[in-house]
């Protein structure tokens, strides 16, 4: 099953999951929009959008927002959440993006590059995408973390397979890992310049629903952080 399908299976479940999780709601959204910033005013691309927390999080800051999912029932969800908020379209990381060049300000991309196969076409994809001096902020599993879960050479490009119980039942999900410097590379490749790699602390509100969790995270990270520039001056790599 591919993820896409995967999240169409999850679709209520993961929902409930993510809304107020401890690796959801009080670990990557917090970090990933103390990244962002103030988004007011400003056109924002949520990429790979699933079930809509980060768009309610954008709209409400006063961004003008669109978004995409590759999963019909993530749309559904994400639709059912903001409602008019936002233009939201089904497509696919794996696939060219259905806007036009230099449209955005701030391209977000929440646990979900990953699931790309080819990563460097979707962060030039991104690039593209932006205006000059915009910036495109993701995050992704930690590929040091990953390792050390799963074993093999850190260096290996590999898909693993993870397994999620959920409300729900089990569901299995695919994704890439990579090394860090694969990571990096891809998105200087296709013409960013890193502004920041951030590995995130959990929030203090993780702290009492689930110490434990709180205290494996601040002692290893389970995702990591890219802030990234498109130069002022910088034309889309050739």
């Amino acid at each position: 099953m591919d993820h896409w399908a995967a999240y169409d299976a999850m679709g209520q479940s993961f929902d409930d999951h993510a809304a107020g999780g401890a690796y959801n709601a009080h670990y990557d959204r917090p970090a990933m929009l103390a990244a962002v910033g103030k988004v007011a005013g400003l056109d924002v691309l949520d990429a790979a959008c699933g079930p809509g927390f980060y768009l309610q999080e954008l709209i409400e800051g006063g961004a003008r927002v669109r978004a995409f999912d590759g999963s019909e029932e993530m749309i559904r969800l994400a639709r059912h959440r903001v409602g008019e908020g936002a233009e939201i379209r089904q497509a696919s990381l794996d696939q060219p993006l259905p806007y036009c060049d230099g449209s955005f300000d701030i391209v977000l991309c929440a646990l979900a590059i990953h699931y790309a196969a080819d990563r460097r076409a979707t962060y030039r994809e991104f690039f593209r995408m932006l205006r000059p001096g915009g910036r495109c902020v993701i995050s992704t599993q930690h590929p040091a973390t990953d390792w050390l879960r799963k074993g093999g050479s850190y260096f290996d490009v590999v898909l693993e397979t993870d397994t999620w119980r959920l409300d729900g039942g089990e569901q299995e999900v695919q994704f890439w890992r990579e090394p860090l410097s694969e990571t990096c590379a891809a998105a200087t490749d296709a013409g960013f310049v890193i502004r920041q790699v951030i590995e995130p602390r959990p929030a203090e509100s993780m702290r009492e629903a689930w110490p434990d969790d709180y205290a494996q995270l601040l002692q290893r990270p389970g995702f990591l952080m890219l802030d990234l520039l498109r130069l002022p001056e910088a034309g889309i790599p050739g």
